[in-house]
């Protein structure tokens, strides 16, 4: 799927190419056949047409020629092909005998039509001309046409013309009936043309149409599911989350001894975490289903990227030696880019302790002014991995990375090297804009609400948790 959506800018490209192709070959197989029927009718002995040195077929195989315009400019090669028959009727009708043989012998047999180029400049004209500024202007040329082809016989003599209707080779009126029904039958093969080429267009329109109105019901409905996750989660995941923080709070407060105290502050700073990640993945939610580009509120204001060496140390302290490159100065980031730059580091340092027991693992961290550049490469295992600790998990630790890293922006990569080593990369954006989200407001029972809280459930939380610890312990101290 991928590879054809890459090989799909290049696809019209191609078939330009060899329609244009095609076109080209076309054109010049027409321009031939008329140069070559523009040359057999004086060439033959008996011709109607007096040669004067080759000066009338030169005319004709110009007329000819002028049909490789016939697509560019379909109405002017009908009148360029008009021209030498109209000058003919004039130059006859002054002067009798000046272009056309009027003495015996006369064999009308070899003009197909006259003049030959008629029935492709006729094709043309209807099949190309439709997009002229006036459509209707391009009937008249072949309206001449048919009216000069009638007035052949009125420009010979009555002798010429009793002489050849006298002969049992061929007759004036033959040649004049050739000749309109070749005018016509190439008229209307290119209003055939044409009309198939409207109707075609006018499908491909309506697919195409469909296809982005598809798309477009498709955006919308997962903008909709989008939006319907965010309400869950704020209403649901959140206020249960932030009952969970409060809880933690009010035992820190009046545990009796120091190691729960200690527990309840870490819980209740795993709590936070949680709510400050919820609340940029509902951020996102909301602007992804409402098209908005702005950030606002201080959920997005941008701040320092994590400090990647407390990952490091740990992976140090259960015996992963890791390496940390960083390069450049480390810039200001939103929120939720910064926390996924760790979640990456972390996830791939977890998967090297699982799956690559004795690897060593280099961090390279590439600061840019827009962003940062994560790479984490290890090298290949040098023991075997616990069976255990290996299948312990959900298996979408990566999935979910890609996902997460491309939701905000970025792009994620993560394939084994040749060497039995395993690399994953990430570049993240440094600014990405969130939905709007209200500020905190203080909790009840006397706790400060957490920071990251989600907007409308300190409150009930807080009274919650206030009941029920106040009901379980008695007033607080």
């Amino acid at each position: 799927m991928r590879l054809l959506q890459r090989l799909q800018p290049f696809a019209p490209s191609v078939w330009r190419h060899r329609i244009r192709g095609i076109d080209v070959f076309s054109d010049v197989v027409v321009v031939l056949l008329a140069a070559a029927a523009s040359m057999g009718v004086v060439a033959e002995r008996g011709s109607m047409l007096r040669p004067y040195g080759g000066a009338t077929a030169g005319v004709l195989v110009l007329t000819a020629c002028a049909l490789a315009f016939r697509r560019r400019a379909p109405l002017a090669v009908a009148w360029v092909t008009v021209a030498p028959m109209a000058a003919l009727h004039v130059v006859e009708t002054v002067a009798p005998g000046t272009l056309l043989r009027l003495g015996p012998g006369v064999d009308v047999g070899p003009v197909p039509c006259w003049t030959p180029a008629v029935p492709f400049a006729a094709y043309a004209a209807m099949a190309y001309g439709g997009n002229s500024r006036f459509p209707r202007t391009r009937a008249a040329p072949l309206v001449l046409m048919a009216v000069l082809i009638l007035l052949v016989t009125e420009i010979l003599p009555d002798t010429v013309a009793r002489s050849v209707a006298g002969r049992d080779t061929d007759t004036l009126e033959g040649m004049v009936f050739r000749s309109v029904v070749l005018l016509a039958g190439g008229a209307l093969l290119g209003l055939y043309v044409a009309a198939r080429r409207r109707v075609v267009q006018g499908l491909t329109e309506r697919t195409e149409r469909a296809e982005r109105e598809r798309h477009l019901l498709a955006e919308q409905a997962r903008a909709d599911e989008r939006a319907r996750l965010a309400a869950e989660m704020h209403d649901v995941v959140a206020h249960r989350v932030t009952l969970m923080v409060l809880q933690a709070g009010a035992l820190r407060v009046r545990a009796p001894d120091e190691p729960t105290r200690a527990a309840a502050e870490e819980l209740r700073g795993t709590g936070c975490q949680a709510l400050d990640e919820l609340r940029d993945v509902i951020g996102l939610l909301r602007r992804t289903a409402e098209g908005g580009d702005a950030p606002s509120g201080d959920a997005s204001a941008p701040g320092p990227l994590p400090d990647l060496s407390t990952l490091i140390e740990e992976s140090a302290s259960v015996g992963v030696p890791v390496e940390l490159a960083e390069e450049g100065d480390p810039p200001l980031a939103s929120p939720v880019a910064g926390r996924t730059a760790y979640r990456v580091v972390q996830e791939a340092l977890t998967n090297v302790r699982k799956h690559a027991p004795g690897a060593r693992v280099r961090v390279e961290a590439h600061y840019r002014v827009d962003g940062v550049r994560l790479t984490v490469r290890n090298t290949a295992p040098t023991g075997t991995a616990d069976a255990d600790l290996a299948g312990s998990g959900s298996g979408a630790g990566l999935a979910g990375l890609r996902e997460r890293v491309e939701v905000i922006g970025g792009t994620f990569r993560a394939e084994r090297d040749p060497d039995g080593g395993f690399t994953v990369e990430a570049s993240l954006p440094a600014f990405v804009p969130t939905a709007a989200v209200p500020a905190p407001r203080a909790a009840s029972a006397g706790l400060s609400e957490p920071s990251g809280m989600m907007p409308g459930t300190a409150s009930a939380a807080g009274r919650e948790a206030a009941q029920r610890t106040g009901a379980e312990r008695g007033p607080m101290p």
